[in-house]
């Protein structure tokens, strides 16, 4: 991994700036992982009494330290895309110059991994696997983002899945049970829907550089309803089992929100390139409360 000569006509400086190294780690993007690894704590049916520094811990291990990591190491390996997409990024316009960018990306890979032994053996475990999901998205020979559909599906389950079981794996101390398990792979399933939307923002990079994303392969009105449908299934899954399971309150709870992420996608399907922005500040937000009310309903079983 070395800086190619594309980007030698950037002005280099010697440090990076720091406010461009905030802006490579993406804070805006810490959320949804650390909101899983919530919603597993909440599933586990522990109380976290005497807990609370796991919990704390793993919230921030989940966002600050392992998403941050993921970021700026995809940021390192998408320079060149981003060169075509957006050149001002950080890395791209030089203001994170030379190899800083893989440097700050392998130390934070080396901070995930220490913090995720404070969790004990399954959190490290979990950490690991993490980790080596951050780096199998974005980096060669794997590169996963190339694929639309095994690119979005590991970011999915890193993002949703593996945070949530993690959560509740910490806080209980071993395996969770089979129903946490599957409502977190159903969440994750639906985040592939949501990781597609984020490929709209580089259709025209990801073309040039061979990326398939969705919106590259099918387009942007197809590549829409497929998001829509996996985005909106695994939440159907989710309340028929709540149904199942004798939790009517919080099956009728993720109804609701499922009702209104619809409504929103009848809305983002007019103009999909235009809308996602949109879609992405509203109708995710209903996608996460949905989950956190799972958490309650399984948390009892």
């Amino acid at each position: 991994m070395s800086v190619s000569s594309d980007l030698q006509s950037v002005p280099l400086r010697r440090y990076p700036q720091p406010s461009a190294v905030l802006q490579l780690v993406k804070p805006h993007t810490w959320f949804p992982p650390m909101w899983a690894y919530l919603c597993g704590a909440v599933s586990a049916g522990v109380s976290p009494s005497g807990q609370w520094l796991l919990v704390i811990l793993g919230v921030v291990l989940a966002g600050p330290i392992v998403c941050a990591m993921s970021q700026v190491a995809n940021d390192w390996c998408d320079r060149h895309v981003d060169a075509i997409n957006e050149p001002d990024r950080p890395i791209p316009s030089g203001r994170i110059p030379g190899t800083w960018g893989l440097w700050i990306a392998l130390a934070m890979t080396v901070l995930s991994l220490v913090v995720g032994y404070q969790l004990g053996p399954w959190g490290f475990g979990a950490t690991i696997l993490g980790v080596a999901a951050a780096w199998a998205y974005s980096a060669e020979p794997v590169r996963a983002k190339r694929s639309g559909i095994w690119g979005p599906a590991l970011c999915g389950l890193a993002y949703e899945t593996l945070p949530w079981i993690t959560g509740a794996t910490v806080l209980s101390a071993g395996a969770p049970t089979w129903q946490v398990i599957l409502i977190a792979v159903l969440y994750g399933i639906g985040a592939h829907g949501i990781m597609t939307l984020n490929d709209f923002k580089a259709i025209e990079g990801d073309r040039q550089m061979g990326l398939r994303s969705l919106p590259v392969v099918m387009g942007p009105e197809a590549a829409a309803k497929v998001a829509c449908w996996v985005m909106a299934v695994p939440q159907a899954l989710v309340i028929g089992l709540l149904f199942l399971w004798d939790k009517p309150l919080h099956a009728l709870g993720v109804l609701a929100l499922l009702g209104i992420q619809i409504g929103a996608m009848r809305v983002l399907l007019r103009d999909p390139q235009g809308k996602t922005p949109w879609y992405q500040g509203m109708g995710i937000l209903f996608y996460i409360s949905g989950m956190m009310i799972a958490a309650f309903a399984i948390r009892g079983l």
